[in-house]
């Protein structure tokens, strides 16, 4: 329980400093932005209504963000560039980030526990536990970037 602690502990300062780090970049960036050549362009009545919406309603969304993979920078950036205000962007990245520690420190924990013991007792089936979900995830990139490009054959019969 102690290795739980202790990691859920630091992952949350490393989250709570990555996290409002981020913030605090996107908030500098709106600032500028603001100053720009693109000051008449986020003025407008549409983004103007989005900033609103972020800055009364994203503290949810910024909370829940911890949750999923890849979505938290930009909810963390967006709420600070829209200008969230800190009354209601820190209880959000509180929660967020207990949630997003605890999560890893467990789960994470968990896994390398797992992950160790199958190197150390069957490596063979250790390897195999991590070379074929790397090859997988391979396999779907490789798969999607093909698909994504449109071969020669197709452009010709595009064009006429």
């Amino acid at each position: 329980m102690d290795k739980i602690a202790l990691a859920a502990g630091a992952l949350y300062v490393i989250v709570l400093l990555r996290a409002g780090g981020t913030f605090a970049v996107g908030w500098l960036t709106g600032a500028g932005a603001r100053r720009s050549r693109f000051a008449g362009r986020i003025s407008s009545a549409k983004f103007g209504r989005a900033e609103r919406a972020i800055q009364r309603w994203g503290a949810p969304v910024v909370a829940v963000s911890f949750l999923t993979v890849g979505f938290q920078t930009a909810a963390n950036f967006l709420a600070g560039s829209m200008r969230m205000p800190l009354s209601r962007y820190l209880p959000a990245l509180l929660v967020g980030g207990a949630a997003w520690a605890l999560i890893y420190a467990t789960a994470g924990l968990g896994v390398l526990e797992v992950l160790g013991r199958l190197f150390a007792e069957r490596t063979a089936l250790g390897v195999s536990a991590v070379v074929v979900p790397l090859l997988a995830v391979c396999g779907v990139v490789v798969y999607r970037r093909r698909r994504a490009v449109p071969s020669s054959g197709d452009t010709a019969a595009d064009a006429s």
